[in-house]
């Protein structure tokens, strides 16, 4: 059953930026976070990002899963298969959506949650982003 967690609304903020943050760095573009607190029944936060290809999506969706394993959170559902053109990675107060870029355009879920307010995510000047921990074989379906 899907339900909402008593965590703190900042912790939560800040592991939305890190989703966005972390598709970023997967190399998904036009990211954008959208805070639906009091506006959705659904979520807090929505995160959306397109995708290249459907294997970088799978990628970064895997990037932003074991984000969010690093941090205790498990998604409570993924949805993806090999011919995904949308894939979301549901952690309940934060859902993830990522689109090939069509498909994107066809949902347009930033008109959907027009009502959100924008979240600024890109880390400041200066400051490096993490390393990905993903080892090569997992970004490339291939072995090492």
């Amino acid at each position: 059953m899907r339900s909402r967690s008593t965590s703190d609304p900042e912790s939560t903020r800040e592991f939305a930026i890190e989703i966005a943050r972390t598709l970023s760095d997967s190399k998904c573009t036009e990211v954008v976070l959208l805070d639906v607190r009091g506006r959705s029944q659904v979520c807090d936060f929505v995160v959306i990002a397109s995708g290249t290809s459907q294997r970088q999506m799978r990628a970064a969706a895997q990037d932003v899963e074991d984000l969010g394993k690093s941090r205790g959170q498990h998604p409570f559902r993924t949805s993806a298969d090999d011919s995904s053109t949308w894939i979301v990675v549901d952690f309940v107060e934060i859902v993830a959506h990522l689109f090939e870029p069509d498909q994107r355009l066809y949902y347009d879920l930033e008109l959907l949650h027009a009502d959100g307010r924008r979240v600024d995510w890109r880390r400041p000047e200066g400051e490096a982003p993490p390393a990905l921990r993903r080892p090569r074989s997992a970004a490339t379906g291939g072995e090492e």
